[in-house]
């Protein structure tokens, strides 16, 4: 851990508990002045310290950790994209690491100024009024549900040991346990399953009114698994699902929460599919070589990256990853985080990253040293995955995933097999996207970095509209 000085939220905290000084220092076993160092910013806030903080006052420690502030950064910076007077990054660690209630604040504002903008455009379009000075950029209720997944760390506690006990009670795998689901589902919820032929158009449709489940016969025992538990979570784990939804300040309105409750269903059917314990230990011992899981767990490439990415449960974590899954124009329609990654939603993703790249060479794994403005350096990997559910001649559906972890946690994975991690020269610059990227030498910008003049100098004319290409 680097040397963090945290007083303002100290001060905080102790306020909010209406305890002196002396008082919060009796309660974690420090001596007053010790304490007093510490709220002037005198001394480090330690490992020591922040585990008596957990046990005496009940704080979770996650609060203060290095990717917490990350990620709050990252936050920050894409609100104030388009401030008029540029904010440097030291000034938002200072943000992130002493006031971060201040930051959330700003956050929030960022979003209902978005949604403002959004009301505004639905008006002018309703007038007649084609304003090209306003954009639909409303946080939608998929985006609501992203970071309320990443407030958990992408981990559920209670669902996945819930599912775990579950596929511990079948005892089989596959299609066994497809036809153990459909019985169950059968004699405790009196739910019929119906298999469909390729004309029916979906996956899973459920009839509560005639009790009626109607599943794809396309469908691989995998994927049957996979919504059969689907449906069996919104029944038996509705309640522990209403709990983690119900009141959360990120789901503030009714598709947001429904949204959030399909998935929280699909993250316990994943977790039985992949029980937590059983798939943990194979990871490790296989280094987390996805192909090899996925043929001894008989599950898909982008399945196997989904589950890696949630497996953080207190006591007994995996490598912490980021999950994402991209299309050829650059759209990201999954974004899953077990730790601070952050990309941006302003001006699009960097277009020197692996998972672009990987469109170029299908089906290949990419690994991929990047690192960003802030210097943190990650190993990437990235690979196309396609599937063609239609009849001949439908369009094929081809997406890249990329899996990615803090180059700490690198050598715990074969794809770091032939790299050197220690030397920062052999990573990939990366960034946020054009907007909020500061690399204003990068000859791939799309963009200028909008917290810079908008003057541009001529090693910026690939930007103007005649600009040559060099």
């Amino acid at each position: 851990m680097k040397k963090t000085f945290m007083g303002v939220r100290l001060r905080k905290l102790r306020a909010e508990r209406g305890m002196s000084q002396t008082a919060m220092a009796n309660a974690l076993g420090l001596s007053p002045s010790y304490l007093n160092q510490l709220e002037q910013n005198q001394r480090p806030l330690t490992v020591a310290v922040l585990l008596k903080i957990d046990r005496a006052l009940g704080i979770n420690i996650q609060e203060f950790s290095e990717d917490e502030e990350a990620r709050l950064i990252a936050g920050m910076r894409e609100a104030l994209a388009d401030a008029t007077e540029p904010v440097s990054l030291p000034e938002l660690k200072e943000v992130a690491s002493q006031m971060p209630a201040l930051g959330r604040a700003l956050i929030a504002l960022h979003r209902r100024s978005l949604e403002v903008q959004e009301h505004l455009e639905t008006i002018a379009v309703r007038m007649g009024d084609d304003r090209s000075d306003i954009t639909s950029a409303r946080a939608m209720p998929f985006e609501a549900v992203r970071d309320f997944f990443f407030a958990h760390q992408n981990h559920f506690e209670e669902i996945d040991r819930n599912a775990e006990a579950l596929a511990a009670e079948a005892g089989v795998r596959g299609a066994l346990l497809a036809d153990w689901l459909v019985q169950r589902l059968l004699q405790r919820h009196k739910v019929r399953v119906i298999q469909l032929s390729d004309e029916f158009g979906g996956k899973r449709q459920y009839d509560p009114a005639h009790r009626t489940l109607r599943v794809s016969a396309a469908l691989d025992p995998a994927q049957q698994v996979f919504q059969l538990a689907t449906q069996l979570a919104l029944i038996e784990q509705a309640g522990a699902i209403d709990s983690l939804v119900s009141g959360h300040a990120l789901l503030h309105d009714a598709p947001s929460k429904k949204l959030a409750r399909v998935g929280l269903a699909n993250y316990f059917a994943g977790a039985v599919l992949l029980p937590y314990g059983q798939f943990l230990g194979e990871a490790e011992r296989l280094r987390y070589d996805i192909d090899l899981l996925g043929k001894q767990f008989a599950v898909g490439f982008e399945t196997v990256c989904h589950r890696l990415s949630t497996l953080q449960r207190p006591g007994a974590p995996g490598v912490p990853f980021f999950f994402v899954r991209v299309d050829r124009a650059g759209n990201i329609s999954k974004r899953q985080s077990a730790t601070h990654f952050h990309f941006s939603r302003t001006g699009g993703t960097c277009p020197l990253w692996n998972v672009y790249e990987a469109f170029a060479q299908p089906g290949r794994i990419l690994p991929q040293l990047a690192s960003m403005p802030d210097g943190r350096c990650y190993l990437w990997i990235a690979r196309t995955v396609t599937s063609n559910e239609g009849a001949y001649g439908s369009p094929q559906r081809i997406f890249s995933i990329g899996l990615g972890c803090d180059v700490r946690n690198a050598s715990r994975l074969v794809y770091a097999r032939g790299l050197d991690l220690r030397d920062p020269t052999a990573a990939t610059s990366i960034g946020m996207g054009c907007k909020v990227c500061e690399r204003i030498e990068c000859r791939q910008r799309a963009f200028p970095f909008v917290g810079r003049s908008l003057d541009v100098d001529e090693n910026q004319s690939h930007l103007t509209p005649y600009g040559m290409t060099r």
